[in-house]
């Protein structure tokens, strides 16, 4: 079994000891979901795609310097936005490239849509990256194209049924490859009533065939001004049945604080842990 022990979004024990820091190098994305809005920052917000600023490698650096000199609980640095690693990968790369140069103790900690993160696979095993993340919604491209706007591979912008083909394709690749190389694979599955609700499972089960680690089956998040914007949350009833379900076919992440491209700290630090993070009131 791969080592969970030190990653608090892998092990819900490591949350109470370990914590993290999210380096904002990343702020292009080549998908839009239709739950995503990347315009702007909140303080009172707690959400991926949200930071205060958006990082170049070596003033993120500097950031992390200043972080580990005031606390000593931070075990992984992670990139996770506030668009995608490999819609940034240089700057992703030569990110990850000073913090393993530097602290080559840290677990280094992804997380990407997919599409591009199969062409990085061999660099991500050059500078050690132990987990990675990626973002999976379903593996029916009838469903997987009600969630996404637009893909964007390449040169080429895609829409509708072809553009959740590519992306499913990317994705199984994608972590069949991490499972081959032996990197950590968590799946996060952002869980949408009357779309994808009754399909959370099958996604849990197929992920699980290729080898993935852990899942988490995140509820939505209704941001207002995206198209989901006006979607309820699921119910924590929902919530709890499609986990259970889910957990038949792999193991499930179940304290997720929905962390901000910037987080910083142990799971659900500065914010209620006891609540589900809500859009931002003041939103411009």
């Amino acid at each position: 079994m791969a080592d969970l022990s030190k990653h608090p979004c892998f092990n819900a024990e490591a949350r109470l000891q370990f914590g993290r820091i999210h380096l904002p190098v990343a702020p292009a994305c080549n998908v839009q979901c239709n739950f995503c809005d990347r315009k702007y920052s909140c303080v009172n917000e707690s959400r991926p795609g949200v930071t205060a600023s958006v990082m170049a490698p070596a003033e993120a650096l500097r950031h992390l310097d200043q972080i580990v000199s005031q606390r000593g609980d931070i075990t992984v640095v992670g990139i996770a936005g506030p668009g995608d690693p490999f819609a940034n990968t240089e700057a992703t790369l030569a990110t990850l490239r000073l913090v393993h140069e530097k602290y080559p103790q840290m677990l280094l900690c992804v997380a990407t849509n997919g599409l591009n993160l199969l062409e990085n696979i061999d660099a991500l095993c050059e500078l050690e990256v132990s987990h990675v993340t990626v973002t999976m919604n379903g593996i029916d491209p009838r469903i997987v194209a009600q969630i996404y706007a637009w893909v964007q591979y390449g040169r080429r912008l895609l829409t509708g049924i072809e553009a959740a083909e590519i992306l499913i394709a990317r994705q199984t690749a994608g972590i069949k490859a991490l499972v081959e190389r032996g990197i950590i694979a968590k799946v996060n599955t952002i869980i949408i009533p009357g779309v994808n609700d009754r399909h959370v499972a099958e996604v849990s089960k197929q992920v699980a065939a290729w080898g993935a680690d852990v899942q988490n089956c995140i509820p939505l998040l209704p941001v207002a001004g995206t198209p989901f914007g006006t979607k309820e949350q699921p119910s924590p009833a929902l919530i709890h049945a499609i986990r259970v379900q889910a957990g038949t076919h792999l193991l499930q992440m179940a304290h997720c604080s929905r962390c901000r491209s910037d987080a910083c700290g142990l799971l659900g630090e500065g914010f209620d842990a006891g609540k589900l993070p809500t859009a931002c009131p003041d939103k411009r």
